[in-house]
């Protein structure tokens, strides 16, 4: 490598340095290690590594063809320590800055999504409940009204035959109505029994499943 060549990979292996430190912070913060399980932590550290590894050659590659020595080494070394010393405190603050901007950011487009979509929503699902409701009980309304008015009409059509009925019933000789009327009272007696019998034959099951 000449001179030129060699300034330039010890310049980029500065920067990647301090990209590192940038990098590793980065990733801390978002991570939360202290909150996660160990191992998880592990597997996202090794990731880590390996993503940044591949940065670097890739960097490397890029500035020299991927020749490697043993200053450049001291050259990451260096960039880490200057973006500690100088950096790292400004590049906290300024992350935590976009993080809670973020944060503010998702929480006002999470009210803006409620207000503008979530909560039209519903009030168009409680609109088209209403509605349901409304149809729902003006049709009852008007199949009790159709059936009331059919039953008045019925009446109204067959009031002359009970009329005529109750002119033959009164004309019936005294005894033969007496009959009839006692038949009558014997049929609402036996249905009084069987009614009585089914009663008593539930609880009878009633008690046995007990």
């Amino acid at each position: 490598m000449n001179v030129s060549i060699q300034l330039y990979t010890m310049l980029a292996m500065i920067g990647m340095g301090g990209w590192l430190g940038l990098a590793w912070d980065t990733y801390s913060r978002m991570l939360k290690r202290h909150e996660r399980a160990h191992w998880l932590v592990f597997v996202n550290d090794v990731l880590f590594w390996a993503v940044q590894a591949l940065i670097v050659f890739y960097v490397l590659l890029f500035v020299n063809e991927g020749e490697l020595r043993f200053y450049l080494f001291l050259a990451l070394l260096c960039g880490y320590a200057a973006y500690q010393s100088l950096l790292r405190s400004f590049y906290v603050r300024v992350l935590e800055w976009f993080i809670g901007l973020a944060v503010r950011l998702g929480q006002t487009l999470v009210q803006l999504f409620r207000l503008m979509v979530m909560r039209p929503l519903i009030l168009l699902g409680q609109m088209a409940l209403a509605l349901l409701l409304f149809a729902w009980r003006l049709l009852l309304w008007i199949v009790r009204f159709v059936l009331l008015a059919v039953w008045k009409m019925i009446r109204l059509l067959l009031a002359p035959l009970r009329w005529t009925g109750i002119m033959i019933w009164r004309r019936v000789p005294p005894q033969r109505r007496a009959g009839v009327e006692k038949f009558f009272r014997r049929l609402k007696g036996f249905a009084g029994q069987i009614k009585n019998t089914k009663e008593k034959i539930s609880m009878w099951f009633a008690k046995r499943r007990e």
